[in-house]
């Protein structure tokens, strides 16, 4: 009876999907979870194979601010040059600035965040220093910092990140203070294991989660940045960007006259910040195991 007993204890221990596997069974089933996961990858191949999709707009044409049609899918602008060209090869700056400045802001957010969870010592400095980074009026600074900087991608990634990353931090530090108490960390300090070996083997993979969420909104709310300075003008002038394309309308008038100047590359920043939104709201819903009956 007792190998009996232990037989089926077993196979019901294999039949418990671990938390992983119900997280992915959860998103699996959300239909707009997983078709905004599809559109995000669909927008990473776009920027990977520009080349292959439409050439480099550059120059002038002949084609003046004419209209979408079968020739030009997305119209022209205001020097014969394709909208829908411009738009495949902003796709390219625009998510390369906002993956870029996501990662340098999530890899600095998270180790202030676990720094300040585990050292208390660091706690209150880096606390204050969160919540003064997240009470600054951020969009003003941003412009401040890329004029004085001059306009470049890299100038953009930078300042996009530097105020990004205390977001992150503010999560990591709260789910990271939940951590520090618990039996096996505490466990792990009595037997001499270092500080770092504590944060590489237990605060690391217990705060991934909520990292996970904050990538993709991150990576939106990065290029929403990029777009906004773009747009004013502080982007990189040798380079096209959805908000690159939006500037170059608005100093030429397009946008009261060739509403498809401006109408497409909105489109494509709103498609990409609603995929990234529903994305986490799904991934966060099913790391929860809501909704299941």
């Amino acid at each position: 009876m007792t190998a009996v007993a232990a037989t089926n204890e077993t196979k019901k221990q294999t039949r418990e999907p671990t938390p992983r596997r119900r997280t992915w069974e959860g998103f699996r089933r959300n239909p707009l979870g997983v078709g905004s996961v599809a559109v995000l990858v669909l927008m990473a191949l776009v920027a990977l194979c520009a080349p292959l999709i439409a050439p480099f707009p550059e120059g002038y044409g002949t084609d003046i601010s004419l209209p979408p049609s079968a020739a030009h899918w997305f119209g022209t602008d205001d020097v014969g040059q394709d909208v829908f060209a411009q738009v495949i090869w902003g796709t390219r700056v625009s998510i390369t600035v906002g993956a870029a400045a996501s990662a340098l802001a999530i890899l600095i957010g998270l180790l202030l965040g676990v720094v300040a969870a585990y050292f208390r010592r660091l706690d209150t400095p880096l606390g204050v220093l969160i919540d003064l980074s997240l009470s600054l009026p951020v969009l003003p600074l941003m412009i401040l910092v890329a004029a004085l900087a001059g306009p470049s991608v890299t100038t953009l990634v930078m300042v996009i990140a530097l105020f990004s990353w205390p977001e992150v931090a503010r999560v990591v530090r709260s789910q990271a203070l939940a951590i520090v108490p618990l039996p096996y960390v505490s466990a792990a300090r009595m037997l001499g294991a270092s500080a770092g070996r504590i944060i590489r083997s237990h605060l690391l993979p217990g705060v991934m989660p909520v990292v996970g969420v904050s990538v993709v909104l991150t990576v939106s709310r990065a290029v929403l940045a990029e777009a906004g300075l773009s747009f004013l003008g502080l982007g990189d002038p040798g380079s096209w960007s959805w908000g690159g394309i939006l500037h170059k309308a608005q100093l030429s008038g397009s946008l009261a006259s060739a509403w498809w100047t401006t109408l497409f590359p909105s489109l494509a920043i709103l498609l990409l910040v609603v995929a990234a939104t529903l994305v986490s709201v799904a991934y966060n819903d099913a790391r929860n195991h809501r909704g299941e009956r």
